[in-house]
């Protein structure tokens, strides 16, 4: 009769499977609150290039302009007065910054610094 040794196991204990679940958990959650703000960090930023493309004669038209465009968009985070427009010869340039906190468990908050501008520069 032959004996063979030991052979080792392979693979992942229950406790660090637990362990990996509960990580896989978090970043799910953490990620659903993330995705939104981006959602509508992409549409501010489509709408500021739509309402700097329109042009307009003042910065109060400007403003009105993407008001109702963001109330069409359901764009919450900033308004028309949040903007910042100039203009570099003959274009017009909007840019806006804010910033979104997005609450994880009880004082723990991750903030997301947001910044565009409808020349595709970042201020």
């Amino acid at each position: 009769m032959i004996t063979t040794g030991k052979k080792s196991q392979r693979g992942i204990s229950f406790f660090g499977l637990l362990f990996l679940g509960v990580i896989l958990a978090l970043l799910a959650i953490v990620g659903a609150r993330v995705v939104p703000t981006v959602t509508e960090y992409m549409a501010i930023q489509k709408t500021v290039k739509r309402v700097a493309a329109d042009g307009g004669d003042t910065v109060l038209h400007i403003r009105r302009t993407f008001d109702l465009a963001a109330a069409a968009d359901y764009i919450d985070s900033i308004k028309g007065t949040d903007l910042d427009v100039t203009k570099q010869g003959d274009k017009v340039v909007i840019s806006f910054a804010y910033d979104k906190e997005i609450p994880l468990a009880g004082p723990a908050y991750l903030v997301i610094k947001y910044r565009g501008s409808s020349d595709g520069v970042s201020r």
